[in-house]
């Protein structure tokens, strides 16, 4: 029997397939106005569950979930789009409640970070670039545009994708240079998305660390995940300023416990930073493009300037 997800809702357990629900899910989620990242993010989940359970039969949905070896944030992930499925297509069950296990994040260090970007594709290097550069969430650097990036002052205003505050955040020049070499080599349109899917962007992640974490004999890469990116801005934003709001703001958080974490993550001590010093303008470039930070002009002119190890 076929489906059209335009008429009314529908359905009856084994009137229709379980990849004509899926899709029916996925459309309807779409129409109430999820983001297409969360969609897909749904849709992966509702295929991973199709694989090891029969999707119209809630109780063993439960029980295989409840089974599965794998984290409570993932099984918390799985029981969350699933009940969107049952709702969507008329089905019952009692949802399990998974609670997720808060724990420090892994902070890498900016060498084993610039390690893995210096050794992706000149399309993924800009990618975890801008992902080290800005804190963004993937689901945030795939729905950026060009109208969300000021190529001149080397900024991007981006929505929160949990309904946090908008915010404007900056790309190192080295970062924009990558950025404007893409935008010309594909000829982006304003309104096109310029970035890759979370998922494909997460893959790509995996595979270069693991390849980087087995070339060079550094069982530490492979703990490095996409989103400690996000995790190691933060923790360098915070100690550069010392400002919790402002990370807050800078993050996109709506909570301030959210953004507590990163008080207490590293403690940076002064052996932790590379200096230079610069005498001209034309001196100074050199360390602007590596990533250093302005410090202060020493009395006899000499720009001192600074960077994390």
């Amino acid at each position: 029997m076929g489906s059209n997800p335009a008429r009314s809702t529908l359905i009856e357990p084994g009137l229709v397939s379980v990849k004509e629900a899926i899709f029916r899910t996925v459309w309807e989620l779409k129409k109430r106005g999820y983001a297409d990242a969360t969609v897909q993010g749904y849709n992966q989940k509702l295929k991973t569950l199709c694989k090891i359970a029969d999707l119209n039969r809630p109780d063993q949905v439960r029980e295989v979930v409840a089974k599965k070896k794998c984290s409570l944030a993932f099984k918390e992930a799985l029981v969350n789009a699933y009940d969107h499925y049952v709702k969507i297509n008329k089905l019952v069950w009692n949802k399990p409640f998974y609670k997720r296990q808060r724990a420090l994040p892994y902070i890498a260090s900016a060498e084993q970070v610039n390690q893995i970007i210096g050794r992706a594709s000149r399309r993924y290097a800009l990618v975890f670039s801008v992902l080290r550069d800005t804190g963004l969430r993937p689901v945030e650097l795939y729905d950026l545009t060009l109208r969300n990036i000021d190529i001149e002052k080397g900024t991007i205003t981006v929505r929160s994708a949990k309904d946090g505050n908008p915010r404007i955040l900056n790309l190192k020049p080295s970062t924009l240079a990558m950025l404007n070499e893409y935008v010309r080599k594909h000829e982006c349109g304003l309104g096109s998305r310029l970035f890759p899917t979370p998922s494909a962007v997460q893959h790509a992640f995996e595979r270069n660390r693991n390849d980087i974490s087995e070339q060079l004999h550094e069982p530490s890469l492979a703990k490095i995940r996409l989103y400690d990116l996000r995790h190691f801005y933060a923790t360098m934003l915070y100690h550069k300023t010392r400002d919790i709001l402002y990370v807050k703001q800078q993050l996109g958080h709506k909570r301030l416990k959210n953004t507590l974490i990163y008080t207490h993550l590293v403690n940076w001590g002064s052996d932790e930073y590379v200096c230079r010093a610069a005498k001209t303008a034309d001196e100074a470039k050199d360390p602007v493009e590596q990533g250093f930070d302005y410090v202060l002009t020493a009395p006899e002119g000499h720009m001192l300037f600074r960077k994390r190890r």
